[in-house]
């Protein structure tokens, strides 16, 4: 082997490469502290990144909508002032309307569950009338739920408040979390009005220390994924909207109770792909119950008619092709997701998979198109 200068950085690299495994892999719980200490002084720099980029999703279509020049210097920031009322509008609109529908719901359970399995037990004792031991049983039973009721908001109110009050770790994470959030949102705010400035100075960076080849390749797998992630989150919520106004508006033409609290629900589950709707119908169908059964009947029949026309009619025109990931893909991804991370998960994973299932089937097709340039070669110079 020559021994030239290409050759001399390569086995200096080795060699570097090979003694810090050895200290890292020595001293590796030392190495795993910095590394969560580090994460912890990054987080709300990170939580910033999450929250521009979901800003600049509603705050794109906004600039394209207001009547100034492109080269106005109040079409930026009158943009994202307006989407930040617009998302500001959406959580008191939950707040001050939903709130308290469900406060007004969890209060009516206090009367309906208990009439609920009275009736229950009613019709238990007719159908073992002929058993007079079982008949017996069931009139035993006598619970107070009332009063059990009671306990359970009296111990959320009070007991709950209390503890939580009285722990000092416990406020110390909320000012954490309020603190994390607070910056995030000023670094959110500074990426959204300086991002062209930001894209140009990181593909300066990129084209200073990186080969050209693999500069063109990031660049171009970062707008991949950006416009995956923003065309699903864009598509996921218009769909959410969509789906959730449909039930609010049946559920008032049919009559049903919980009308505005099960519309507004659906549409905030319905952003889980796949099982989120269902999420939305077993709690309704439960509340519907206790009030009354057949109510609950009809609302699971409106519910799969408004399933097949969402999903055949509405999910396809409005989420379209935006993902690109094939069904059988999207379950594995909504799986996989929601066992590491959640809920938040199931909306991550599917948009990454797209982007790995994209990169995996060029990569495929461009080897796949090399070996048939390959045999047509070697097909030409055979005699």
């Amino acid at each position: 082997m020559e021994l030239n200068d290409s050759t001399i950085k390569k086995i200096r690299g080795l060699i570097v490469f090979a003694v810090a495994a050895v200290v890292i892999g020595w001293n590796y719980s030392r190495v795993l502290a910095l590394g969560v200490k580090l994460i912890g002084f990054i987080t709300p720099f990170l939580v910033g990144g999450v929250m521009a980029f979901i800003l600049n999703v509603p705050m794109k279509w906004i600039e394209k909508m207001l009547p100034l020049n492109e080269d106005s210097k109040l079409r930026r920031p009158l943009s994202l002032c307006l989407t930040l009322i617009l998302v500001i509008g959406i959580l008191i609109l939950v707040t001050f309307v939903v709130m308290p529908e469900l406060f007004h719901t969890v209060l009516s359970l206090q009367y309906s569950i208990p009439a609920f399995l009275t009736g229950v037990k009613e019709e238990a004792e007719k159908m073992f009338a002929l058993n007079p031991e079982i008949g017996n049983y069931i009139n035993s039973i006598q619970v107070d739920w009332k009063s059990f009721l009671e306990k359970v908001v009296g111990f959320l109110t009070t007991g709950a408040g209390t503890v939580l009050s009285s722990t000092f770790s416990a406020a110390m994470s909320i000012i954490s979390g309020v603190t994390t959030f607070g910056i995030g949102l000023v670094f959110a705010i500074y990426i959204l009005l300086q991002k062209e400035t930001l894209s140009h100075q990181i593909k300066k960076l990129m084209a200073a220390f990186l080969p050209e080849e693999a500069t063109v390749q990031t660049l171009g797998l970062l707008k991949l994924t950006n416009d995956t992630f923003s065309n699903f989150l864009a598509g996921q919520c218009l769909e959410a909207v969509i789906l959730g106004t449909m039930f609010f508006l049946a559920l008032s033409i049919f009559r049903l109770p919980y009308a505005l609290l099960i519309g507004v629900l659906i549409a905030f589950t319905a952003l889980i792909p796949m099982f989120g709707a269902f999420i939305g119908l077993a709690i309704g169908a439960f509340l519907m119950l206790m009030v009354r059964p057949l109510d609950a009947l009809i609302f699971v029949i409106i519910f799969l008619v408004l399933q097949q026309i969402e999903g055949n009619l509405i999910y396809p025109h409005v989420v379209g092709n935006s993902v690109g990931l094939p069904s059988i893909w999207v379950l594995v991804a909504v799986t996989i997701g929601g066992s590491a991370l959640g809920i938040v998960g199931m909306l991550v994973f599917i948009p990454l998979c797209s982007v790995l299932y994209t990169v995996l089937r060029e990569v495929v097709n461009k080897r796949l198109e090399n070996r048939k340039k390959q045999k047509r070669q070697k097909i030409v110079k055979q005699p």
